[in-house]
């Protein structure tokens, strides 16, 4: 998904020849989306069996790796799954990064992992029994791909959030499988990974211990299927009602999703407005729903138009469910207009954030940036 960025940023740093180019790019699409009927389900069966196939494949109490690569890692894609395993309480889940060192997280926030993988492998050698792995910057970066094959030979799942897949792909697990991913890269990832099949209209897809999903907001509910595997039905509803969940089911209406006309015109009018971009503030103090501070950063830095600093008066703070965040500036008064405040939990932050661009950058804007977050606003999250 941060190849779209690049794409139309790229363009608008060409000046008059970018110009001309987006113009010719703007005329090409289509000027609206499709908008489809609800997404149609899986039957129990076939439910029960994506169930089955995401089964803990060693401990009764799964071990769950959050991986990083400490130069670049997917907002969204790594704090969702970590704050909703955590906060399940059905496993042991731990922030990993390729390095002891901070984690920058795109496009907003910093940690500190838990964990390298040497101390990892020391601790556990026997590995885990999921790894998730985030978008990354550097997609084929082999201490990465490394590891995650040697997870894999050892039998744990692998789950790709968004354009981890590209991860996925590098590291040779998407070779001969079914596979989803961000719509912006389903066609290079085609080409670049031609044994892959592309299951079209679902959510998040399993093939033999691999497990792909679509853009940003996928990461919510695939989280909740697995708890779904891991502990039951119950205790998946009970945590999506906790979180403001309507539903979390596979089913997507891929369509739906795609540049038109509307979208590159918001991206190319809020790039080239640079005298009026802001530098927007999120208070975080200790204890933080880490699931609501990062569906916040995540949205407010994909307008084109803001950039988001977390601020702290401590240098670090730790989060409700223990991942350490790095402050961008001490500041325990934010200016009140640029203060972006929190809602208290949950992922109604996403709607929350996205209201407030609304009315902050217009409608046009909002609906922008949920189409980068793969995001139905219509359905909430998932689907009925």
């Amino acid at each position: 998904m941060r190849r779209l960025g690049w794409a139309i940023g790229a363009l608008g740093a060409l000046g008059a020849l970018g110009a001309v180019a987006l113009g010719a790019l703007v005329f090409a699409l289509p000027a609206s989306r499709a908008r489809d009927a609800a997404p149609a389900e899986a039957d129990d069966a076939g439910r029960a069996q994506l169930l089955q196939q995401l089964r803990p494949p060693k401990r009764a109490r799964p071990l769950v790796a959050v991986l990083a690569n400490n130069g670049g890692t997917e907002t969204t894609d790594f704090i969702v799954p970590y704050g909703v395993l955590r906060a399940s309480g059905v496993a042991d889940v731990f922030a990993v990064a390729l390095r002891d060192e901070p984690v920058t997280l795109m496009p907003a926030l910093r940690i500190r992992p838990q964990l390298d993988v040497g101390k990892f492998d020391a601790a556990y050698p026997e590995g885990a029994d999921y790894v998730i792995v985030p978008a990354m910057h550097q997609s084929d970066d082999p201490g990465v791909t490394a590891w995650l094959s040697a997870q894999a030979r050892a039998g744990a799942t692998i789950v790709g959030i968004c354009d981890g897949a590209w991860v996925l792909g590098a590291a040779g697990l998407l070779d001969g499988r079914a596979a989803t991913s961000h719509w912006f890269s389903i066609a290079r990832l085609r080409k670049s990974f031609p044994t892959m099949t592309w299951a079209e209209n679902r959510r998040y897809v399993v093939d033999r211990g691999v497990v792909t999903t679509t853009g940003v907001s996928a990461s919510i509910p695939v989280s909740l299927t697995l708890v779904e595997a891991i502990a039951g039905r119950e205790r998946a509803e009970q945590l999506a009602r906790e979180l403001g969940v309507a539903s979390f089911g596979a089913g997507h209406v891929s369509r739906e999703f795609e540049l038109d006309r509307p979208a590159v015109r918001t991206a190319a009018l809020n790039t080239l407005a640079f005298w009026s971009h802001e530098a927007l503030d999120v208070p975080v103090s200790a204890g933080v729903d880490e699931v609501a501070l990062a569906l916040t950063a995540d949205a407010y830095s994909r307008t084109y138009a803001s950039s988001i600093r977390a601020v702290s008066s401590a240098p670090e703070v730790v989060s409700r469910n223990g991942l350490t965040f790095i402050a961008d500036a001490p500041d325990p008064r934010p200016d009140p207009a640029r203060a972006i405040p929190l809602p208290a939990e949950g992922v109604s932050a996403l709607d929350s954030a996205l209201a407030g661009i609304s009315r902050r950058y217009g409608p046009a804007t909002a609906d922008f940036v949920a189409l980068q977050l793969e995001y139905d606003r219509a359905v909430h999250v998932g689907a009925p």
